[in-house]
């Protein structure tokens, strides 16, 4: 029994952008989705897609590279952990690594990046920083 799936997510990214492959499955969650679709929106992935299988469905997460190759993605860090939740309220919300990167939220409005949640003006749970 897995008692982390969102930290085993942010794992498999981390480690298939270090080894550079075009794409990593990971299985499939409804919060999953939801940063996928946030690191798109964020330009530091291409595109995810949800592949039927037996007996777990499988998000495919299709990794964005520089032109010469460099990694888009330097590093995920898991803030928020099943034993200790960070929240952070809107006024808290600041740039991470002077915008360079971004924090995901999880918001009562769904799951967002930092820049989304602060023209929102909601603040939540911090998942995760990437940069």
């Amino acid at each position: 029994m897995m008692t982390d799936p969102i930290a085993d997510m942010l794992t498999r990214i981390r480690n298939a952008v270090r080894i550079e492959k075009a794409a990593v499955d990971i299985p499939f969650s409804v919060e999953k989705k939801g940063i996928a679709d946030v690191l798109k929106r964020e330009g530091y992935i291409w595109d995810w897609e949800e592949i039927e299988a037996k007996p777990v469905s499988l998000l495919r997460v299709h990794l964005k590279y520089g032109a010469n190759g460099e990694k888009i993605v330097n590093a995920i860090k898991r803030i928020s952990k099943p034993g200790c939740r960070v929240y952070v309220s809107t006024f808290d919300l600041k740039p991470v690594l002077n915008g360079l990167g971004i924090r995901v939220l999880n918001t009562n409005r769904g799951i967002l990046s930092d820049r989304e949640a602060k023209l929102k003006n909601v603040g939540g749970e911090v998942i995760c920083t990437i940069w």
